[in-house]
């Protein structure tokens, strides 16, 4: 029998770290200089280098956001903005270094390739160190590559027609040092009609120390088209600030589905600040599973535009705050197209002196009328020093919709408790029995594997003081 006690968990699994041996680092600091030199490590074309240069000026000139969990402990001046092993991309598993090998292997990326998916790309630090798509699946002339290579390949047009588009550079601070200094991410396109019938990965990894990881992640499914993407990360922890800073664009053409899933287990020592923002046609659907457990302070709002007529969003979340966290987290939907619909539904755990907030806003434009959008936030506080906010804002500028919202906040019932250890269980086992309940709508939408390591993650937690 597989024993459940929560202290027989080996948290290594997440933990472990290697040196930097014959890694190139570049200096600290966010200067021009600095950003030139990756565009030549990256060999980018002129219009990109110029962008991230533009980019670089409208860093230095918007603001710190003021507004959410406070970031005071993030120098740039401290942060290494790349940082990558001395090796290039491998399409076979053989091929990648020892270290970074047994890194993935550790975190399972092989096995699940070979079970469940159709595709992998393996992110270390700065650069993708493996990606490969099964044979069967590129000859239905699905795309899935790098990004640095479609970026000068045969599709560098349809990159530069999309890129940073949907996230501008001046949205906020942190998209303009994303634009600037991203580095490494995939790209993905799904010609009309195509079914993708088992998922695509990507992973990726933060070794370095005092390092940032800005990954782009571009996604196009054209029209009638099906995908499901699954995007897992995590990090060893340090004493020191570590930076993600990625940036996610997802276009879903007329009458296609997206599913983009994701599991952030960051280390403690990070600042999360991610952007992830989907446009979605006519009769298309997209829709998000997130699971938001490390990091020190994460903001993040996956963002979905209903511009087309009939298309449909849903978002489903569970943040988990443990002790040091602050993580002000929550999606946005603004409708645009009529008929359109939306369903927000997120449940926030917070233990230890975790924050944790939920930050939503739904936007309902003159022009969408017949819309419809409800929102449904359940937080769960594990004690008395813990904190969680409900932060919502619905604007809607026509008559002709309909809005709902509920939110709940509570704590444990120690009948429920008590129930559970009169049959056996420990505390701290009853007590994960009912958070890992709590958060079953996450989990239920997950891969299998996905959802064993959502709810080991909560174990782990919870056997935390």
């Amino acid at each position: 029998m597989t024993n459940q006690k929560v202290d027989e968990i080996d948290r290594s699994i997440y933990d472990f770290r290697y040196e930097e041996d014959d890694f190139y680092r570049i200096q600290s600091g966010l200067t021009p200089e600095i950003v030139e030199k990756i565009s030549e490590e990256k060999h980018d074309p002129e219009w990109m280098k110029q962008f991230r240069l533009k980019c670089l000026d409208i860093y230095n000139r918007i603001p710190v956001p003021r507004w959410g969990a406070p970031i005071d402990g993030l120098d740039m001046d401290d942060i290494a903005t790349y940082v990558r092993a001395n090796t290039d991309m491998k399409k076979s598993w053989e091929d990648v270094p020892d270290d970074i090998k047994d890194t993935f292997e550790k975190l399972g990326i092989p096995q699940a390739e070979r079970a469940a998916l159709a595709g992998v790309g393996a992110q270390y630090d700065s650069e993708l160190v493996y990606h490969n798509v099964k044979d069967e699946v590129a000859q239905q002339g699905v795309i899935y590559s790098d990004l640095e290579s479609a970026l000068t390949g045969p599709h560098a047009q349809m990159i530069r027609d999309h890129f940073m588009k949907l996230v501008p550079p001046n949205d906020h601070k942190f998209a303009a040092l994303h634009g600037a200094v991203w580095s490494g991410g995939s790209f993905v396109y799904v010609p009309p009609g195509i079914k993708v019938e088992i998922p695509l990965q990507s992973y990726f990894r933060l070794n370095a120390k005092g390092a940032g990881q800005f990954e782009h992640t571009l996604i196009i499914v054209d029209e009638g088209a099906d995908l499901h993407f699954i995007e897992g990360c995590s990090a060893p922890k340090y004493n020191v600030a570590n930076l993600h800073a990625g940036c996610v664009e997802l276009y879903v053409r007329r009458g296609a589905r997206l599913r983009y899933s994701t599991i952030e287990n960051w280390s403690k020592n990070m600042y999360n600040l991610n952007t992830k923002r989907a446009l979605v046609e006519d009769d298309a659907v997209m829709e998000w599973v997130s699971g938001s457990f490390g990091s020190h302070v994460s903001y993040l709002y996956p963002t979905t535009i209903l511009k087309g007529r009939n298309s449909h969003c849903e978002f489903t979340g569970v943040t988990f705050a443990g002790q040091d966290q602050n993580l002000d987290t929550g999606a946005k939907m603004i409708h645009l197209g009529r008929n359109t619909s939306s369903f927000i539904n997120t449940k926030s755990i917070c233990k230890s002196g975790g924050i944790s907030t939920y930050r939503s806003s739904v936007e309902i434009k003159k022009s969408a009328e017949n819309a419809k959008a409800a929102v449904s936030c359940g937080s769960l506080m594990l004690d008395s020093r813990s904190r969680s906010d409900t932060i919502p804002a619905i604007v809607t500028e026509t008559d002709r919709v309909d809005v709902g919202h509920e939110a709940t906040i509570g704590r444990i019932s120690d009948d429920a408790v008590f129930y559970l250890m009169a049959r056996g269980l420990s505390e701290e086992d009853a007590k994960a029995m009912i958070v890992s309940g709590f958060a079953s709508d996450v989990s239920k939408e997950l891969p299998l594997e996905y959802a064993a390591e959502m709810n080991n993650l909560i174990k782990l937690e919870m056997s935390i003081g």
